[in-house]
């Protein structure tokens, strides 16, 4: 007899996912299992114990064609998902962390060039952590954006 039960839903092994990603210096392992992550074409590197969050410019994420500049929704998904990413790496979580709140502010217009993040994990508890978010594009000093995250890491 066939049955017509949904199939269950694949559950992915976010801590075996992160672990191979450190073991192989390479988190854009970790970024392929993200599909927002995908679509914007963020890539991520690591320089010792610092993770530097790269935007690539993209025609796809222009916000202002007249300027042009990145659409400012780009930007704070851009910077949320790297607030989520150096969780995930740095305190190797079973589950992807959740948003509990975020809060941007943009500095001035993000232009259709490639864009960085930095994220500083400035409180972390046994189950909330708020990261610090900073974005900018040629200059580090001349941030696009600055944000603020509060995340469930239970």
């Amino acid at each position: 007899m066939n049955s017509n039960k949904p199939a269950e839903p694949k559950t992915l092994d976010v801590q075996g996912i992160v672990k191979r990603a450190t073991e192989l210096n390479d988190f854009g392992h970790l970024l392929e299992h993200v599909p927002y992550a995908k679509f914007i074409g963020m890539k991520v590197e690591r320089f010792g114990d610092e993770l530097i969050f790269k935007l690539p410019a993209k025609d796809d994420n222009i916000g202002n064609p007249i300027l042009p500049a990145i659409h400012g929704g780009v930007i704070a998904g851009f910077m949320e998902m790297s607030a989520i990413v150096q969780l995930m790496v740095f305190m190797q979580t079973a589950k992807v962390p959740k948003v509990v709140d975020f809060s941007i502010d943009y500095l001035r217009a993000g232009l259709h060039k490639d864009s960085f993040a930095e994220c500083r994990i400035t409180r972390q508890g046994r189950r909330v952590a708020n990261v610090n978010i900073n974005c900018w594009q040629t200059n580090r000093k001349q941030l696009i954006a600055t944000a603020r995250a509060h995340f469930l890491i239970d």
